[in-house]
């Protein structure tokens, strides 16, 4: 049976129900908590929180992973509370969104001092929360181009799922050429890797999907509902029409067993003021809608939602 690292424990992949594969309790910065203009009281954090995973397991929302990494906001003990008083099963990571999110502690490191820190925590865990992390985050550093710190760290992580059978989740899927030369030097299979960010408005126009699905790697849908029809739209936001339009395609091209979907949502931003209007639950109340009305079949939701995240958070060593 496989199983999969949640912060409550381990358990086997067949109770993660639906999962929104790359999501957010609260993302922000390093030092951002510092900023009084946005500092919130953790009291305020859980109130803006808990109405939210509430509702998406009201939904039938089983687990979401919260991609936010090391340096960024990540607060393991805060997880475990939310899991207990939601219902809802919260994989964590360890990495990094991106080498330039990395404190000097971390990006002076060598890869196999990354390596060993991700390695514990994947295998003994957390600090002293007792909880282990389910999947590696990797990113890119502002710019779009890897650097050579991002390299050091993809390696490392490349290493830490050999060593784990952990999975690896990018942060953006442009320019996967060295991270995929990276990973097949490590000897790690590419379909364990979930190159994130692919339909992103900034990022689609230039992500070559049907070269990581050649190669074998997984592919991230996961910023469903930053649309341009929001007010205030962020600056990665995408028409809603366009990125279905786009989605349906990749599935008809036969792509479905290496989607993932989600819409990285932030559930108690930090040191910044989030985007209105965008929750978790977009995944229920626009997403799953807009699929099935764009022809996607019940069975194919399933492989989306279910089946493809299970065997991608399965530890696999």
């Amino acid at each position: 049976m496989t199983k999969v690292n949640t912060v409550l424990g381990t358990i086997p992949a067949e109770e993660l129900e639906i999962v929104a594969v790359h999501e957010h309790i609260g993302y922000g910065m390093p030092g951002s908590e510092l900023d009084t203009r946005w500092w919130k009281t953790p009291e305020r954090a859980y109130e803006e929180t808990v109405p939210k995973l509430r509702k998406f397991r009201e939904y039938g929302g089983g687990t979401m992973v919260d991609a936010t990494g090391i340096c960024n906001g990540r607060d393991i003990d805060y997880y475990k509370s939310l899991s207990r008083k939601t219902g809802v099963n919260i994989v964590a990571c360890t990495g990094f969104v991106g080498g330039d999110t990395a404190l000097p502690h971390f990006s002076r490191a060598t890869v196999d001092y990354l390596a060993k820190v991700f390695i514990h925590e994947i295998t003994v865990g957390i600090g002293d929360t007792g909880a282990k992390a389910g999947v590696i985050k990797v990113g890119v550093s502002r710019g779009g181009r890897m650097t050579e710190l991002d390299k050091r760290i993809y390696r490392a992580a490349a290493r830490a799922a050999v060593a784990t059978g952990a999975p690896i989740l990018t942060h953006l899927a442009i320019n996967p050429e060295p991270a995929v030369t990276i990973f097949k030097e490590e000897g790690l299979p590419l379909d364990r890797v979930l190159f994130g960010h692919a339909d992103d408005g900034l990022n689609a126009p230039i992500t070559p999907h049907d070269w990581i699905y050649e190669q074998g790697g997984r592919i991230g849908f996961d910023t469903f509902g930053y649309d341009l029809e929001l007010p205030d739209p962020p600056f990665w936001g995408r028409k809603r029409a366009e990125r279905m339009e786009h989605f349906v395609k990749l599935v008809n091209k036969g792509y479905a067993d290496k989607l993932l979907v989600s819409a990285d949502a932030n559930c108690s931003p930090l040191g910044w003021p989030g985007v209105k209007g965008h929750t978790i639950n977009y995944i229920f109340e626009d997403m799953i809608p807009d699929m099935r009305a764009a022809g996607i079949d019940d069975a194919t939701l399933k492989l989306l939602l279910e089946d493809n995240p299970a065997d991608f958070l399965s530890l696999h060593a």
